[in-house]
């Protein structure tokens, strides 16, 4: 169900500290002051520029699964463990694809709409909190459900500030 091979960046690498950054300047721009969210979301997106993390999830034939729809039937066979694994990684690609990535769910190979992700992304952020219920992270998967809308609003931030020439410009001086 999920690919071995989780690819690392290194935790003092300079794409860590530039997410970090943008991260906690969104979310205090859209008024969202929470360093377990900047933590978590900053990491996410670190993680995701390996594409075989973002389609970490496989079906029994070893194919990527790029579709919610079929991350969910994925979570439905999973056992408890598997199911949490995947729940977390639907809230996660839900997160980056409608954050990064609006633009892509409008295309024809993309059968559901934006609002259909955001829901998914959501339940399944308190799925992992109801599963992680007596865990210190249960508390971070309920803010990420709770907030999921501003956490989205953060990243489509973080995608222009990315976008911006003059940001590029400072960012290859500062060797980002």
């Amino acid at each position: 169900m999920f690919e071995d091979k989780t690819r690392e960046i290194p935790q003092g690498h300079p794409l860590r500290q530039l997410f970090h950054k943008l991260t906690e300047a969104t979310l205090e721009g859209i008024g969202v002051k929470d360093e377990e969210l900047v933590f978590y979301i900053s990491d996410l997106l670190v993680r995701f520029t390996h594409i075989d993390n973002l389609y970490k999830l496989r079906n029994r034939a070893g194919e990527r699964l790029v579709y919610i729809v079929d991350m969910l039937l994925a979570a439905s066979e999973a056992d408890f463990q598997q199911q949490r694994e995947v729940r977390k990684h639907i809230g996660d690609y839900s997160l980056f694809i409608l954050g990064l990535f609006p633009e892509s769910l409008r295309r024809p190979r993309r059968p559901l709409s934006p609002e259909y992700y955001v829901e998914q992304g959501k339940e399944s952020y308190w799925i992992v909190a109801e599963i992680d219920r007596y865990k210190p992270t249960a508390s971070l998967f309920r803010k990420l459900s709770d907030n999921f809308e501003y956490c989205i609003n953060a990243l489509n931030l973080e995608k222009e500030y990315l976008q911006d020439p003059v940001y590029q410009y400072i960012g290859r001086q500062m060797g980002w």
